[in-house]
């Protein structure tokens, strides 16, 4: 899930596989033969362009035009680099790195992530209209993928090796355990220069296509695997994995937020100041920290879907524990987490859909907010308490939340 890449094996394992890809291009720049050019000499020069790129990216707002922005910059970059006598693919490479620390970087990556699937999908179809499979090259294939766990048992061990937790390591060992769709890159690279036949690209074109099955398969029961044999995988921990242990929220809190993005921000301003409860926010991303810490929220880091961070709470002294998580599939995995633990208070959760508050309640919810459902009542509530003297009679609940809520 894309909510992984916020938590540390996430980022463990895109960082890996970036290195991965930026040698598979630096391979495929040197494989072309060319020398370039005296120009080529003046490209380190474009990093002084990021504020420029960052202003276009900003002028482009949202939607379409975002999107036809960044597609701009891919060709600028690649047309660039084939210019100077260097492959294009390393130009799209460099002006990808110039956009990523970018404010806009997350949304322009979220709307592109739907071409990147396109252009993969059309990969595979172009490299599977170029030779027909047989049993043979299914075999051979088969035999590739056995060696899957082998490649996630040595990522396991290296980066237990580097003090991180069981846990972290073996998500991201798991989230590894693909073959990469660069290396078909390379491959075909090596089918164009003849250095492989059509046969072996077919090869392991089915090769990395069963392993894509085979990852997704593991991946949607990483937690589960993990919270089952993690006696067996803390063995390898070394005795300074601690850099990512989860914090204990301090005593005496009484709802505890999971998920402090812009609606648990919300949500725990709200119940802190108009119901004087004592809270406390869970999240993953420490970058926002200081942001919380500035805005007087108490801040903890932990997962939610970690079967440690349970186990180290007394979760049962919280009267409420909600929610506000981006990814469904994770808020459903960590309620079950919850409920297993012990605890047995109340529950709250958000949802998009019907079938999503459904799948929430069976999951073990008390009570799931529909965003779209509840937006419009919210909506209106706002607007009303902010404008009373539109209203004939002056509810008291209105008039109250009119004196202590921003417009």
């Amino acid at each position: 899930a894309h909510g992984e890449f916020r938590v540390r094996h996430g980022q463990i394992a895109v960082g890996i596989l970036i290195v991965q890809d930026i040698i598979a291009v630096l391979f495929l720049t040197v494989s072309t033969g060319k020398i370039p050019t005296a120009w080529a000499l003046l490209l380190p020069l474009l990093i002084f362009t990021r504020p420029l790129i960052s202003y276009l990216l900003r002028a482009s707002g949202h939607d379409e035009v975002l999107i036809l922005a960044g597609i701009i910059l891919t060709f600028a970059g690649s047309s660039l680099f084939e210019t100077v006598g260097m492959k294009a693919d390393l130009g799209a490479l460099v002006f990808g790195m110039l956009v990523s620390g970018d404010k806009k970087a997350a949304e322009l990556a979220k709307s592109m992530i739907s071409f990147k699937d396109i252009f993969l999908i059309g990969f595979f179809l172009n490299i599977g209209l170029s030779a027909s499979p047989t049993l043979e090259m299914l075999g051979i294939a088969l035999l590739l993928c056995l060696l899957l766990p082998v490649k996630s048992a040595i990522f396991f061990l290296l980066l237990s090796r580097y003090r991180m937790r069981a846990r972290t390591a073996f998500l991201a060992s798991l989230a590894l355990s693909q073959y990469s769709e660069f290396g078909l890159i390379v491959a075909a690279l090596s089918l164009k220069l003849g250095w492989l036949s059509e046969d072996w690209m077919a090869t392991l074109a089915i090769a990395v296509s069963i392993s894509f099955v085979l990852s997704t398969a593991i991946n949607g029961r990483a937690h589960p695997l993990y919270s089952r044999f993690r006696q067996h995988l803390r063995r390898f921990e070394t005795k300074l994995a601690t850099e990512d242990d989860p914090q204990s929220p301090a005593r005496n809190v009484d709802v505890l937020i999971i998920g402090m993005g812009r609606v648990g921000s919300g949500a725990y301003d709200a119940v802190e100041s108009q119901y004087n409860l004592r809270v406390c926010g869970v999240d993953t991303d420490k970058s926002k920290f200081p942001q919380h810490q500035a805005a007087g929220r108490r801040v903890i880091y932990g997962d939610a879907e970690d079967a440690d961070f349970w186990e180290g709470m007394q979760t049962t002294r919280y009267k409420l524990v909600m929610f506000t998580m981006p990814s469904l599939a994770e808020m459903v995995d960590a309620v079950r987490q919850l409920r297993s633990s012990g605890y047995t208070g109340k529950v709250a959760a958000v949802a998009k859909y019907e079938d999503e508050r459904e799948a929430m309640k069976a999951a073990g919810a008390d009570v799931v907010f529909n965003y779209y459902a509840e937006a419009g009542a919210g909506f209106a509530e706002h607007t009303l308490s902010n404008l009373l003297e539109l209203l004939p009679e002056k509810p008291a609940a209105l008039v109250e939340q009119a004196q202590g809520r921003p417009i």
